[in-house]
C-alpha cells in the first residue's frame, strides 16, 4: 500500500515542480525592459550621426543624383492602400535582386518593382502572370534603395480580370 502511495505522489511532485519552474521562467522574460521609443529630437540626432558615416554619405550622394531623384519621385507618386492599375513589363527582377518573389510593372508611365511575400498556396496564381497583363494593385508600402533603379512596391492585393491572384496575409505574432 505504501509503495502505491509513493508511486502516485512522486509523479505529482515532479509535475508540480516542472509547472513551478515554467512559471518562474515566464516571469523572468517579462521583466526585460521594453526599449523606449525615441523622441523626434533623438531621431534627428541619430540621423545626423548616420549621415556622417560612409554609408550615409553614399546614400546622400545617391539621393542627389539624377537616378536617385527619379526613384524618389516615383516612390512619392504611390500611396498606400489605394487601387492602382499596372501593366506587367517583366516577370523577373533586376539581376542581383534579393527581394524574393516579384515582377516589374509600369504604373502611370513609371517603372516599379512589385514585391510579394506569398504563401506557397499563392505562388501558382502569381506565376500565371504574363508580360503585358493589366492588373489591379494595392500596396502596403513603398521603399527604395540605392542598389535598385526603381522604387519597390510591397503588394498587398493583386487582381486580374476580376479574379484575385494575391491577397497578403497579416504576419503571425503581431506587426
Amino acid at each position: 500500500m505504501k509503495k502505491n502511495i509513493y508511486a502516485l505522489i512522486l509523479p505529482l511532485v515532479v509535475v508540480s515542480g516542472l509547472v513551478f519552474t515554467n512559471c518562474e521562467i515566464k516571469n523572468e522574460t517579462s521583466k526585460k525592459p521594453i526599449p523606449k521609443t525615441l523622441s523626434i529630437a533623438e531621431r534627428k540626432a541619430k540621423l545626423k550621426k548616420w549621415e556622417a558615416t560612409p554609408d550615409g554619405v553614399k546614400f546622400k550622394n545617391w539621393e542627389m543624383s539624377p537616378r536617385g531623384k527619379k526613384v524618389l519621385a516615383g516612390a512619392a507618386k504611390i500611396s498606400k492602400n489605394t487601387t492602382m492599375e499596372a501593366v506587367v513589363t517583366s516577370l523577373s527582377l533586376p539581376p542581383g535582386s534579393l527581394l524574393g518573389f516579384g515582377v516589374m510593372a509600369r504604373i502611370d508611365g513609371e517603372d516599379y518593382i512589385l514585391r510579394f511575400e506569398p504563401e506557397k498556396s499563392q505562388l501558382q496564381q502569381l506565376y500565371s502572370l504574363k508580360v503585358n497583363d493589366t492588373i489591379i494593385l494595392k500596396s502596403h508600402g513603398v521603399s527604395y534603395a540605392p542598389k535598385y533603379s526603381y522604387p519597390i512596391i510591397s503588394g498587398s492585393y493583386v487582381e486580374r480580370d476580376n479574379k484575385v491572384l494575391y491577397k497578403r496575409f497579416p504576419r503571425k505574432g503581431g506587426c
